[in-house]
């Protein structure tokens, strides 16, 4: 009831208006008539008001002006309302002709009455918007110079006067004085002397040193520079530049990248954050088709294993940010598991959601726990991703990876689940290592479901996540907090990398496109050096390579390879609906056989034949078409 007040309040004052602004031109026009003299059946002025104020509310309500808050009004409204305007006296002259021949009416009436319309419906919204943003505030002639001026640490802004201009709209929203922006700095010349919202650009970014020179002789020198746009489209703020100027004692921030964004809907002015190395690494944003991921979360009952992890742990943000009726939380560790939940429920009180305790290898345990729970939607991101590890204890890694997908897929199509995604990776393209080897047979778990049941069934394969557990990057910080060496093992060892958020995105909107067996690969972009990672991270410190802080050279690790793959040899990559989004085209496996082939592994790691179960795996993973080959052969003996 107190939306419709406050829409039925927005069309009655635009009518009032429209009323008086008839009125006014009345009153203001010479008595020149369009007609004959006035006569006695003329229409009178109270009629004349009455009849262009009706018009006026009608089309105020067929264009929904009270669906526009005032408080927002931008220059599409003021042409909404032009429009009205112009409408409402043509159509208002149509009347007033068909009625008294218009004998009643000034000629000038019909050219001042929508001027003034329009003047005073949109003169109250932009007064209503200004004491939204207290801008009037800085007006009132009793305020002294320190109750106009933020008195917060002095801010750079560094980015294009648009992204500063939403920024400064923001502070002055929010009223704002942590910081005192005291310039802009803009990536094109052209904008060097203008001003925006009263802070000037005072230099483009190609003369940021002199900018900041100018700043320190005029004793404004900033306290921290705020990057309104992503890094590596701001030319010249390389890891060298940025080092130095947090040696300098500037604080490098920014604000949320657009992925981040949809996980704090309602808040208008988004806390900064200390530039990373993730920064140095971003690509453009991400544009996800938001409306195919909200059709597949919201109102569903989503489950998510390993959802301790990083990538698990972002799964259940999101989808929480995605309004899922109800998320389930699975993993076996209970430190990372009691993590996530106790985030959650400090951060999204109004979602359904449990915490289970649960090991996907254990197939009895987790059939129950599906049961009990009922998932719509399934994220199976559970596994052991170290290849190290892996590499020294192969059977843990097949009774995860493999047999623990098994169970998960088992499990998720006699619950009647709609749809299973499995987290992949790149190591599982032509294997050269236990770990990669699991994941390839993962893959082909999900493969086998094809057809199968009406579960859609799909895989997500994607490079290294930065940020997660046990990568590179928290490596190389630590490293570099102790004072280095930095290692790596390679010097011309290059990695696929993606910001856990970023992948997280493309990961749900896989799912979104659904599949019935299909690996999905998602674009990684150009892979990075992992020594020039260094390089930078140790720049990005404020330190000087190989002068501060040494990089040694550890040489190759068993498994690992010099440069990762995202397609099998066998596999065509084709489009889907997401351009960021291709699908690996693949030959069918025979879910009977790999069944067999599964219980063979399974009895091989009961038995502790380590070595048997490494040959077996390599001779099943070794080449692209080993597997497809080995069940064809199977298939057609049987």
């Amino acid at each position: 009831m107190q939306r419709v007040a406050l829409r039925a309040r927005t069309i009655l004052l635009d009518t009032a208006i429209a009323g008086a602004a008839f009125a006014a031109a009345y009153h203001i026009s010479p008595p020149r008539v369009l007609g004959a003299i006035p006569g006695p059946h003329s229409l009178t002025l109270l009629q004349l008001v009455a009849l262009y104020a009706a018009l006026a509310a009608g089309f105020s309500l067929l264009f929904r002006r009270e669906l526009s808050p005032w408080r927002y009004t931008s220059i599409p409204d003021a042409a909404v309302l032009a429009r009205v305007a112009v409408l409402t006296v043509g159509v208002f002259l149509v009347w007033v002709f068909v009625l008294d021949r218009a004998s009643s009416l000034p000629r000038s009436t019909l050219f001042l009455a929508p001027f003034l319309q329009m003047t005073g419906t949109m003169g109250v919204r932009i007064l209503r918007r200004a004491l939204h943003e207290h801008v009037l505030g800085s007006f009132a002639p009793f305020n002294t110079l320190s109750d106009r001026t933020s008195q917060g640490p002095h801010l750079l802004l560094v980015g294009p006067p648009a992204a500063a201009d939403s920024y400064l709209r923001d502070v002055a929203r929010n009223h704002d004085r942590n910081w005192s922006p005291v310039g802009i700095v803009a990536p094109d010349r052209q904008d060097v002397g203008h001003q925006v919202r009263g802070v000037c650009i005072i230099d483009s970014l190609d003369n940021l040193d002199e900018a900041l020179a100018d700043l320190r002789r005029w004793n404004r020198y900033p306290r921290a520079i705020l990057l309104l746009d992503e890094p590596t489209r701001l030319k010249g703020l390389t890891a060298d530049v940025l080092g130095r100027l947090k040696n300098d004692g500037i604080r490098m921030l920014r604000l949320p990248s657009i992925v981040e964004l949809g996980q704090h809907d309602g808040v208008t002015l988004l806390p900064m954050r200390e530039i990373n190395i993730e920064e140095l690494l971003a690509r453009d944003p991400i544009q996800l088709d938001r409306g195919a991921i909200a059709a597949l979360v919201r109102g569903r009952r989503v489950l998510v294993t390993g959802a301790g992890g990083s990538i698990g742990a972002e799964l259940c943000r999101q989808a929480v940010a995605f309004e899922c009726g109800h998320i389930t939380m699975v993993d076996y560790s209970e430190t990372a598991l009691f993590e996530i939940e106790r985030e959650l429920g400090e951060t999204s009180t109004k979602t359904s959601r449990r915490g289970r305790l649960c090991d996907v290898r254990n197939a009895a345990r987790l059939g129950q726990l599906f049961e009990e729970e009922r998932p719509d939607l399934v994220f199976h991101a559970a596994a052991l991703k170290h290849v190290s590890m892996v590499e020294r204890h192969p059977c843990e890694g097949v009774l995860t990876n493999v047999i623990g997908t098994w169970n998960v897929a088992e499990a998720a199509t006699a619950c009647g689940a709609r749809h299973m995604v499995l987290i992949s990776t790149d190591k599982a393209v032509d294997p050269t290592n236990v770990m990669g080897a699991t994941k390839r047979l993962a893959e082909s778990v999900i493969r086998a479901r094809q057809g199968t049941s009406s579960t859609r069934f799909a895989a997500v394969r994607f490079g290294n996540v930065l940020g997660s557990a046990g990568s590179v990057v928290p490596i190389f910080k630590s490293q570099i907090e102790r004072g280095g060496p930095v290692t790596v093992t390679h010097k011309d060892m290059t990695r696929y990398f993606m910001t856990i958020p970023e992948s997280v995105s493309l990961i749900v909107q896989a799912g979104a496109i659904g599949g019935r067996g299909d690996v999905f690969v998602l674009d990684m972009g150009k892979p990075v050096s992992i020594f020039e990672l260094a390089q930078n991270m140790i720049r990005l410190s404020g330190k000087v390579p190989e002068q501060d802080i040494a990089i040694r050279i550890t040489g190759v690790r068993p498994g690992e390879k010099l440069h990762e793959v995202l397609w099998n040899e066998d596999e065509a990559a084709e489009p889907t609906a997401h351009a960021k989004i291709l699908a690996a085209s693949q030959a069918p496996i025979d879910a009977d056989w790999l069944d067999g082939e599964l219980r063979e592994l399974e009895r091989l790691v009961e038995e502790g034949a380590t070595l048997e179960l490494v040959s077996r795996l390599t001779a099943m993973t070794r080449a692209p078409q080993r597997v497809e080959a080995a069940a064809a052969r199977t298939h057609t003996s049987a």
